[in-house]
């Protein structure tokens, strides 16, 4: 084999592999969740919930979907209409959102949240050390947590979080 067909051989090889790992990780799967942290315990942080402090540690025996975002985030934005469903859809069967945004202007997130109708609970933190504490600096990032306080599924970017798919999901982890 001459040098030419070589190279053009390992060069269409190289591309292949390439746009196979591209393929990979633009596949919704990839985004389903990062297996090396499901079963570890959430990080423990407080937050105000409805006006009262109050820990992470504070809702076991809750399925909490935790949601890092951000107003300027447009992901996030897009995201929120199907976070704001999924709550209502949820909470009867001990599940519950809870959104923690990064804005540093009070102002523009309390006019987003009721712009937006946000109906789920949702805690700013200018600071960004919680989602720092889990790890999280892009957004829209989610952790799924379980009942007994630990991580069932940790899911990067937007997704149609009032699937069918979606609730049952998370309906099944908060009868177990």
């Amino acid at each position: 084999m001459d040098g030419t067909l070589k190279r053009k051989l390992l060069s269409g090889l190289a591309l292949a592999a390439a746009a196979a790992l591209l393929l990979l990780v633009a596949s919704p799967y990839s985004r389903q969740g990062e297996g090396s942290i499901v079963g570890n315990e959430a990080l423990d942080f407080s937050f105000d919930l409805n006006g009262k402090p109050t820990r992470l540690s504070e809702l076991r025996g809750k399925v909490v979907v935790l949601n890092f975002w951000a107003t300027w985030c447009p992901p996030c934005v897009e995201e929120m209409p199907a976070l704001s469903r999924l709550h209502q859809q949820i909470i009867s069967s001990g599940g519950m959102v809870l959104g923690i945004s990064v804005d540093d202007d009070d102002a523009k997130y309390q006019k987003f949240l009721t712009d937006h109708q946000i109906s789920f609970p949702n805690y700013r933190d200018p600071t960004k050390n919680i989602p720092a504490s889990y790890g999280s600096f892009m957004f829209p990032e989610t952790y799924i947590i379980d009942r007994e306080g630990k991580i069932a599924r940790k899911i990067i970017g937007p997704q149609v979080w009032d699937s069918p798919e979606m609730i049952a999901y998370l309906k099944r982890l908060a009868a177990q």
